[in-house]
């Protein structure tokens, strides 16, 4: 029996609850094998169904704070998110620009086709000279997380219409952004199903908060990392140079 026959007789028997405590009772072992076997210590084994309950917690309370809020009457004019169709996912990226630090953000969230967020990003980056660039080197950062993570069929929503019609032009661009397109575009054709988009920030604004914020936190720092699989949850601090 492999992996996925597992995955698959164990749904069928316990509920969706139990099989999410299940998986990460199973990340939490792998990760704690992994710490030691890189010079970590062993934890303490009864305290594992505490770690459960606080990842699941964790995801779950997420979940409500980046819940996508209904259209009421007095925002009719501002545009909402849309999720991606079928079984994509919707990636949707922002930059943010710090003048006075010499610096910029980058903020990414990658929701499925029900509005739930499977993982997200914040993170820290380098100066830059202005919004275009700020924007193609989050977008690149972007994209290049969703590969680390595993995602493969995947819609990129961003704002800056610049951006998206570099990326989507057969021509190269003779920018001195040039390289930074041709490296997103080469990603891209890793992925089995990709789209671009684009949108205004109305519907955009996970993202922008998530790049707005590391302005107020010295490095780079990962958010919490809820992925796939029925409510699995894979969490981890991603420290980023």
């Amino acid at each position: 029996m492999d992996i996925l026959q597992l995955f698959e007789d164990l749904m069928g028997r316990v509920t969706e609850d139990e099989f999410e405590l299940f998986l990460v009772q199973c990340w939490i072992i792998w990760n704690q094998r992994n710490s030691v076997l890189h010079g970590g210590t062993v934890q303490d084994p009864s305290r594992l169904n505490k770690h459960v309950e606080d990842f699941l917690k964790e995801y779950r309370d997420a979940q409500e704070q980046l819940a996508i809020q209904p259209t009421t009457s007095s925002m009719q004019q501002r545009a909402s998110w849309i999720p991606p169709s079928g079984l994509a996912y919707k990636l949707n990226f922002d930059a943010a620009v710090f003048a006075g630090i010499n610096a910029s953000g980058v903020g990414t969230i990658i929701r499925n086709a029900m509005g739930e967020v499977m993982v997200a990003l914040s993170a820290r980056g380098l100066s830059v000279m202005d919004s275009e660039e700020a924007e193609v080197l989050a977008c690149r950062r972007a994209m290049e997380f969703a590969m680390e993570i595993g995602f493969r069929e995947l819609v990129l929503e961003g704002e800056n219409v610049t951006v998206r019609k570099a990326l989507l032009s057969p021509r190269a661009t003779c920018s001195r952004l040039g390289h930074i397109y041709w490296d997103i575009q080469c990603m891209a054709m890793g992925f089995r199903d990709f789209f671009v988009s684009c949108v205004k920030r109305s519907a955009d604004s996970v993202a922008h908060s998530l790049a707005r914020q590391t302005e107020e936190e010295a490095g780079v720092v990962g958010r919490v990392s809820p992925t796939c699989s029925r409510g699995f949850v894979l969490r981890q601090w991603l420290i980023y140079e």
